[in-house]
């Protein structure tokens, strides 16, 4: 008798460690992550408007002393190109994100529409996804399982990992049609400004002394 509760309590340890395994797993994988990380990358909008607005605008500075002009020409069209490309600039960053954002859902569609075609093959590709990042056997097959047995989960699978694309949102496109315009607009003033106090040549000396230094700053 003693020895057949014995043989039960060591079966029933393994079982309970077989499904012990399969219900982490599965919670693992299915479970949301609860870190929160920015969908946008706004470090990335800050340099491509201002490093954009401050070598434009040193350019057509130099252009303006070069060709004779004075510093009230050289100030009118430097304010005139700050304001114009600097909503230039942010419209371009605008639709730039709405094309990625339609990018995004058209895959989307056509990867569900993979799904309900052809359910075996995207299965397959899951499977193999998953066989690259070292899963094997029964453990693979039950990665495979808890995935594909949610639509959803299996979709935002097949978006992340297959074709590496995440979703757009809308309040991010136009957060970073801000920050692009906002920060061309400052680009373009960091080396104007000294023209507005200082003499034309002080000034000029100041303007590429400062543009060089942020140019240098940032890519630091």
């Amino acid at each position: 008798m003693n020895a057949e509760l014995e043989s039960g309590r060591r079966a029933e340890t393994r079982l309970g460690r077989a499904v012990r395994a399969t219900v982490a797993t599965a919670l693992a994988i299915r479970s949301p992550h609860v870190e929160h990380h920015p969908r946008t990358n706004w470090l990335r909008d800050v340099i491509l408007g201002g490093q954009d607005g401050l070598v434009n605008i040193l350019g057509i500075i130099l252009g303006v002393i070069a060709g004779g002009g004075s510093k009230t020409v050289l100030l009118a069209a430097g304010f005139a190109a700050a304001i114009t490309e600097s909503i230039s600039m942010g419209a371009v960053g605008y639709t730039s994100s709405v094309s990625q954002r339609d990018y995004y859902r058209a895959e989307r569609e056509r990867e569900a529409a993979e799904i309900d075609t052809m359910p075996d093959a995207e299965r397959q590709e899951v499977r193999q996804i998953y066989a690259t990042k070292g899963f094997r056997g029964d453990l693979l097959e039950r990665v495979v399982d808890t995935i594909t047995a949610n639509r959803e989960s299996w979709l935002s699978t097949m978006m992340d990992e297959e074709l590496h694309l995440q979703p757009v949102q809308s309040a991010d496109i136009f957060r970073s049609a801000v920050v692009i315009t906002v920060a061309t607009l400052i680009g373009h003033l960091i080396p104007l400004l000294p023209f507005v106090w200082l003499a034309r040549t002080t000034a000029l000396v100041l303007a590429i002394v400062l543009s060089g230094l942020v140019l240098f700053g940032v890519g630091v």
